[in-house]
């Protein structure tokens, strides 16, 4: 069982076992720092046996915050742009991405848990920390430097407008808790173990959206194509701004992210198909029900004649909208050009079968990503609370 404490230099919950205070530590007396080098992506390559380099994009996207590389991959550095000066990384050693366009990611770190053996040097914007003093035990240090009261030390320090970022020197103004190495060990192993139950989560929504896809593909496209989209969907525009969308209010309104706000007066009371037509989402299709308005990135589309919208929305969601796309900088797609795209659609009696087994996917996917949220709130939770 963990507990709650209320002691000055102890974390707000700890295993009931341990009792005694936390050392504070600054950050620039724990860890040594070393030199990375400045190789871009086009200076990578994935698949070779050369050294491999940290990218400051994978801290952000990609990696998890233990880096094991029995299953992780890093990229490898393309032949004649080995670095001439370079520090290996070890397994505990840290890296943080020095810079980001959110201040929740500047400093984001990661920590080689795992280096199998391979010969990996850190990259373009990242800092190289080591514990050479000995106080940590691997794994504990990737986790404390992802906690809040670490991160809510470096929001303040982060510099920069669009841009954030920090240097060695601001590890000077930062501190955080180091408990015994057996506590240390035990708060490793269990936020590993979430990790690694995240991971697994993560997995199962994917297989699960693959086979959704793969059915939906299957079944959706069996036959030769024989309506077109305009004669079994109408479109709906929309010229609400986000800006005029409310905190709080009556009826969901929704955007190219999804929920973004709220309306007293919607522009729909039903179901319907919503499709992003302007952006990077563009051709991205979602369902909503009830009262319900849209942002003017989104058109809405409502069933005509004797079809099931499940269906329909289920042969969208596998469409291509490729060849239908206009605009360079911001890619656009008009119900007016795909709109006269066949699809199939078989009997009303069969497009209900289909809309029900793909139905029954789509629902055990939604159970799945609840879970997955409940778990990375609980991460959250525990690095809010574990932690000095």
């Amino acid at each position: 069982m963990i507990r709650e404490t209320k002691c000055l230099d102890v974390p707000h919950l700890r295993f009931p076992e341990f009792s005694e205070e936390w050392e504070i530590c600054k950050v620039s007396e724990l860890l040594d720092f070393y030199s990375t080098n400045s190789l871009s992506w086009e200076q990578l390559e994935y698949g070779t046996k050369a050294m491999m380099n940290l990218h400051y994009g994978l801290i952000h996207v990609g990696l998890p915050t233990m880096v094991d590389l029995t299953r992780d991959n890093l990229p490898n550095i393309k032949e004649d742009n080995m670095p001439k000066n370079f520090e290996l990384c070890k397994e505990g050693d840290v890296a943080f991405a020095d810079a980001s366009e959110d201040t929740n990611e500047v400093a984001k770190p990661i920590e080689f848990f795992d280096l199998a053996g391979k010969n990996i040097v850190c990259g373009l914007h990242t800092i190289h920390g080591r514990d050479n003093k000995n106080k940590t035990v691997i794994g504990f240090k990737g986790y404390a430097f992802s906690s809040s009261a670490f991160h809510n030390q470096i929001r303040r320090i982060a510099q920069g407008t669009k841009i954030y970022s920090i240097s060695t020197k601001n590890f000077s103004e930062c501190f955080i808790g180091i408990p015994s190495k057996v506590e240390q060990t035990k708060i490793a192993t269990l936020l590993r173990l979430i990790d690694e139950r995240i991971a697994t989560q993560n997995k199962i929504i994917e297989k699960l959206q693959s086979l959704i896809k793969g059915l939906a593909v299957a079944l959706t496209t069996k036959e030769k194509a024989n309506i077109a989209i305009s004669q079994c969907l109408e479109c709906h525009s929309s010229t609400l701004q986000e800006s005029e969308v409310l905190s709080s209010g009556l009826c969901k309104v929704f955007g190219a992210n999804g929920l973004v706000g709220y309306k007293d007066v919607p522009q729909m009371n039903g179901d319907a198909i919503l499709v992003i037509k302007d952006g990077s989402g563009v051709g991205t299709v979602s369902y909503a029900q009830g009262k319900f308005s849209v942002i003017g990135t989104l058109n809405y589309l409502t069933v005509i004649g004797n079809n099931d919208l499940r269906y329909l929305y289920f042969a969208l969601s596998v469409f291509n909208f490729q060849p239908y796309k206009t605009g360079m900088a911001i890619p656009h797609i008009y119900f007016k050009d795909y709109g006269k795209a066949k699809i199939y659609c078989p009997s009303l009696a069969e497009q209900k079968r289909v809309a029900n087994v793909l139905d029954k996917l789509e629902s055990k996917l939604f159970v799945e990503q609840e879970l997955l949220a409940s778990f990375n709130q609980q991460k959250l939770y525990l690095l809010g609370k574990m932690f000095i």
